[in-house]
Parts: structure tokens; sequence; C-alpha cells
């Protein structure tokens, strides 16, 4: 099954260098290249896209905006940020970004998170997450007496980057009752996936 995968960034040789990294796995197929948002987002729109990988800064549509716009739901968004744009990730966030590449990243690291994405997973570097955790803007320490005992267990469990079956494992309980528990997290914190809790309740547990 091969992941069919746009990239958008408007600097010609991190675009065409993303293309010749990515396009060399065999498990990912290279559909769309371009170097402004609004172009990638009329072609992610259009047509049968799993991932994409997107650049912060982009002419017409930045890549936070083209996130916001993306209306294939197959469609997983990536982005790609540099140190120095801290101030897109909670937006990124907030729209629905899977992951977060820093540029100077390795290829082989690019290539997994982009496996990672497709697979369901939401993937933030640790670089990134030590740069934002604490420039994010939280209002207050979040009152946890909404949740119960074991939703605490599965927050702190989230924020310590353990992926559901690894929480499973860890608590002894299935890997379902574990997406169910998160399940509820969501609802009653109206937030929209795992990572926004990793971000949400860093620090706080």
């Amino acid at each position: 099954m091969k992941i069919n995968l746009v990239i958008a960034d408007d600097d010609s040789l991190i675009r065409e260098s993303l293309k010749i990294i990515l396009g060399s796995d065999k498990e990912i197929n290279i559909i769309g290249a371009f170097n402004d948002g609004l172009e990638a987002l009329k072609y992610i729109n259009e047509n049968d896209v799993d991932i994409a990988v997107l650049d912060v800064r982009m002419p017409n549509l930045n890549g936070v905006e083209t996130i916001k716009e993306i209306r294939n739901e197959k469609t997983k968004s990536i982005v790609l940020t540099t140190f120095d744009e801290d101030e897109y990730i909670e937006k990124a966030l907030k729209y629905g970004a899977k992951g977060y590449i820093l540029k100077n990243t390795e290829p082989k690291q690019i290539i997994e998170t982009i496996k990672m994405v497709y697979r369901g997973n939401s993937v933030i570097q640790e670089e990134v997450l030590e740069k934002i955790k604490y420039g994010l803007s939280i209002e207050e320490r979040e009152d946890l007496s909404k949740f119960t005992q074991r939703e605490i267990e599965i927050i702190k469990e989230i924020t310590n980057g353990l992926s559901n079956k690894e929480i499973s494992k860890k608590l002894f309980i299935s890997e379902g009752t574990v997406k169910n528990y998160i399940t509820s997290i969501l609802q009653k914190t109206n937030l929209e996936h795992r990572t926004q809790i990793a971000i949400k309740y860093l620090n706080k547990l």
C-alpha cells in the first residue's frame, strides 16, 4: 500500500530535496509538490492525498491556514517548522496537524514520522516539544476534578509520550479501553485529539 503524499514548501531546494528523500522510500508515492499554500490546498481537496507535508511560511496561504482549510477528511497534515516559528504551532495543533518536523531532521526520522502519522499516530518531535511547551498559551492549571482517577492516569501517560498500546500494557487494560478513556477525556475538555491532551497537561500532573 502506497502513501500518497503532497509536499508544499516555497524553498525550491528544500522542496526538491524532500521529493528525492521521501520518494526513495518504496512505501511513499509523491503525487504533488507545490511552492504555494493555495495551490497545495486546491490539489489536496480535489485528489486522493493521504499525507500533506507543509512548510509554515508560504506565499498566498501559509501552512497553518492551509491545514485549517483542508476539506479532504482523509488527508493528515505534518508541519515543517524551524525554531523561530513557535507562534504557529498552537494554531496548527488547533486546526488538526498530526505531526511536527524540524527542517534539520534526519531523513530517516522524517520518513518514520510520515508512516506513524499515516498509521493514525500524532507525532511531535522532542526538540519541538521542548521548545514550545512553555510558550503555548494555556490559561490556568486545569481543574482535574472533572476526571476519574483512571482518566488522570491515562492523561499522565499520554504526556509521557506513550502510545495507546504502551498505555494498555502499563495499566493492564485493553487498548480498546484506553481509546474509550481518551474519547471521554476529549469530550470533557473539548479537545480534538491526543496530541492536544499532551500539550495541555504537560507538566501539570
